[in-house]
């Protein structure tokens, strides 16, 4: 087992069980959890924005960043134990966990097998039930990472993200995307994308089991999120909600970081001050 840990200003970072995190601030644990082909950098302005109130965790998923590989075939139980192992080192027993994308579907996950590790769980951009023509397109795009993650595919992820062509405005933020899918490990990406793939029926018949406040908030223009995915999701959760922001796409939570933001502390306050309420 490795354990490394090293302060960076006001940041901890470190490794531990192959998987690679980093802590900012104090407060209520708040863990964030990236989507398939990024790692925890993408949640920058996220961390810096929330740190001054929580104690943010982030940290790379399996077969990313500096974590270790998944299994060939992984299963999204794998994923949910990977955060419960790194939540028992860092000694967090309760968390508002958000995930994004394939992280959603972990948050998800985690949530519905360790209820009582989650005060809130939070999906932005989360896939669920996809159409046949959906489902159809994100299983073609799985079988061709046999031959890799290439520069055509890559092209054509950041178009389906950020529009064809990227606005100018987002031109930095699809620049940094580009680097992460860029760097990604490409045996990592592939098993996670194919798992991505053929995991939106998981939580489908198992939302009603939720036992917490979820939100489910996605962008406006995501295709392949859809307000219509984020609806019926809350509609299924006994306490959930959903909330879509106009004129977004997949990564809101770099192109509109401030109202991704501003949503996830009006939530997470919510939830606080109904937990006060029922205690008092």
């Amino acid at each position: 087992m490795k354990h490394e840990t090293e302060m960076a200003g006001a940041v901890l970072s470190g490794t531990f069980d192959g998987t690679a995190y980093s802590v900012a601030g104090e407060g209520e644990t708040l863990v964030l959890i990236h989507g398939v082909g990024m790692n925890r950098r993408v949640w920058e302005p996220q961390v810096e924005a929330l740190r001054t109130q929580f104690r943010v965790i982030s940290y790379d998923m399996l077969g990313h960043g500096g974590s270790r590989l998944p299994a060939a075939s992984p299963q999204l139980g794998d994923y949910a134990a990977q955060l419960l192992a790194l939540l028992d080192h860092l000694g967090v027993q309760t968390a508002h966990v958000v995930g994004h994308s394939m992280g959603s579907l972990i948050a998800l996950e985690f949530a519905l097998q360790y209820p009582s590790r989650v005060a809130s769980v939070t999906a932005l951009n989360a896939v669920y039930d996809r159409t046949p023509s959906q489902r159809a397109a994100v299983m073609q795009r799985a079988a061709s990472l046999n031959s890799g993650l290439d520069q055509p595919s890559i092209d054509a992820t950041l178009a389906r993200w950020f529009d064809d062509p990227v606005p100018g405005h987002l031109a930095q933020v699809a620049d940094l995307v580009r680097s992460l899918l860029e760097s990604v490990d490409l045996e990592g990406y592939a098993r996670t994308y194919r798992l991505f793939a053929s995991s939106d029926q998981a939580h489908v018949g198992r939302l009603p089991q939720l036992a917490m406040p979820a939100l489910f908030m996605t962008g406006e223009c995501d295709p392949n999120s859809s307000p219509a995915m984020s609806e019926s999701m809350a509609a299924a959760a006994p306490l959930g909600r959903a909330e879509i922001i106009a004129s977004e796409r997949h990564m809101m939570n770099v192109t509109a970081p401030s109202i991704v933001n501003q949503r996830l502390l009006h939530f997470i306050r919510d939830v606080n001050r109904q937990s006060r309420g029922a205690a008092s």
